[in-house]
Order: structure tokens, then sequence, then C-alpha cells
């Protein structure tokens, strides 16, 4: 039995151990296999088909990408130019040129990516994936932005004009995709989100070329009313700034508990309002009551008794 195992072990160690001419000889042997002239041609013919195919796509898809990118910049320019001519606000001038410029170079991806051989749904796919992610994480601030393109487009304010919204009062300083930029009178700067404003009650100023002021001046019963409405009239055409037509108009509004109120209006050019409004009613205060106006305030009569009890 131990003369089996060792002569098996030899055997073992024979076929482990071959002597270098013979590594060579197997060596030979597999070069000489792999040289055969038919396998040569069979895989060196494909392999250049391969290479040829390749290179003549990736050449046209160079040619894609040249033509794409030069035909895409002449559209850009083009659009450009026309919204410079018509005068676009600055902001959405700003984001059609982005978005058309982004849009444009995805589809010119999509076809070289098509023309390479690739399979283009899946990469659509993956974008559209992506796209929802996105989307899902700043729902928020999309909505601003949704806000901003709506406002842009149909413009129910512009820069410059004032507006009340929100709860706030001022000249709108900037319009932005995501935030309208408001500074009210006393100096203050107010950031509105787009999606907010976009969907609130918008009380604008500043559309029409003339506005009226009107005036509320309380005065006690017994005063001389048609001097006051006289004076009144005469406060008002004597600054020059109210329009002829509509002509001013001064009437008794009401007849409150303690006093006659009387109402003042008069049409001025919108950019004068705050300064002709602001002049009159300084002058109504400083001259009416040189033409027996009496300003009334509030009073309380209060009665005491006296209990003998």
């Amino acid at each position: 039995m131990l003369n089996v195992f060792l002569q098996s072990d030899a055997a073992v160690v024979e076929n482990l151990i071959v002597p270098d001419s013979v590594q060579k000889a197997r060596f030979a042997e597999a070069i000489t296999r792999l040289a055969d002239e038919e396998f040569v041609r069979g895989i060196g013919g494909e392999m250049l088909n391969w290479l040829v195919w390749t290179g003549i796509k990736f050449l046209i898809s160079l040619i894609i990408y040249y033509i794409g990118r030069w035909l895409l910049g002449k559209l850009i320019r083009l659009i450009d130019a026309v919204m410079t001519r018509r005068e676009v606000e600055v902001s959405l001038h700003s984001f059609i040129l982005t978005a058309i410029k982004t849009l444009g170079y995805v589809l010119l991806v999509l076809i070289i990516v098509s023309v390479l051989g690739f399979n283009s749904s899946s990469f659509i796919a993956v974008l559209a994936s992506m796209g929802l992610a996105i989307g899902m994480a700043l729902s928020g601030t999309l909505q601003n932005f949704a806000g901003g393109v709506m406002i842009l487009v149909l413009r129910p304010y512009r820069v410059g004009d004032f507006i009340e919204a929100q709860g706030v009062s001022g000249t709108v300083a900037s319009i932005s995709l995501f935030n309208t930029v408001v500074h009210t009178t006393d100096k203050r700067t107010i950031y509105i989100p787009n999606n907010a404003i976009s969907t609130s009650i918008i009380n604008n100023s500043s559309t029409a070329q003339t506005r009226r002021c009107s005036w509320k001046v309380s005065v006690s019963y017994g005063d001389n009313y048609d001097s006051i409405r006289d004076a009144m009239y005469a406060i008002i055409k004597r600054d020059g700034r109210a329009l002829e037509t509509p002509a001013p108009y001064v009437r008794i509004d009401a007849m409150a508990d303690s006093a006659i109120i009387i109402e003042a209006r008069a049409w001025v050019k919108n950019a004068e309002y705050w300064d002709f409004y602001d002049a009159i009613t300084e002058a109504f205060y400083k001259e009416l009551p040189q033409h027996g106006a009496h300003f009334p305030f509030p009073q309380l009569d209060v009665h005491l008794t006296h209990d003998n009890k």
C-alpha cells in the first residue's frame, strides 16, 4: 500500500514540475493556433468593421453637435433681438433665453445619444426621475417660480408701480422669478413671495394716467358751509395741479353726531398724487379756520347726580 501511494505522489510531482523546454513547446503551439489564418481573418474583420462603424457614428455625432450648437446660437440671438425690441421684462427675458438654451442642449444630447446607438428611452427615464425628485424637494420654490412666470407674462404690475397686496403698500423695486421687492413709503424693503402675490388681490394705483384725491373735513354744526365750501374750491384751484376734467367737487358727505363732514375731490396726474394731496391737506388745516371752520373733536358730557341717601 505504501508503494502505491509513493508511486502516485511521484506521478503528481512529475505532472506539476514541467521542464522549461516543454513549456516553451506548449506556448508555441498555442501561438500557432491563434495565428491560424481563418481565425485571425474572422476576428480581425469584425474588429475592423466595428472600429470603422463606430468612427463614422462618432464623426456624425460631432457634426450634429457643432451644427446643432450653431443653429441654437442663431435661434437664441434671434429671440433675444425680438424681446429687446419689444422691451420684454428683464427677468422674463433672461428666463426665456436660459430655458430655450437648456432645452436645446438636452434635445441635442438626446439626438447624439440615439446616433451613437444607445437607448435614449433609458436616458429620458433617468432625467424624468431626477426632475421628479428635484420638484418634490423644491415644491415651495417651484410654486414661487411659477408665480413669477405668471406675473412676468400677465404683468399685473411693473417696476415703479405703486401697489397694495398682502397687507403691504409701496413702490415695486424689482420683480424676480421668485419674489417681488417693494419699497414702502417709510423706506422699508419688503420681499413678497411670488406664489402669494400672484394669487392675491392686487391694488395697482399706477396703471391709469390720472388719480383722484379725496379729503373729508369735519366742521362744527352752525359753521358757515358756503364760505367753507368756496374756500376749499379756491385752495384746490390755486394749487394749479388739479385737472379741469373731471372738475373738482366739494359737497356735504354726511351729518355725523357731532360734526358736518365735507368731502372734496379732485383729479390729478398720477405722478403728482402725493405732493398734491399733502399740499392741499396742509392748506385746508391752515386756511379753513380763517373762513369760519371749527374742527370738532369727540366730547363726552358727564352728568353727576347727588343721592341724599
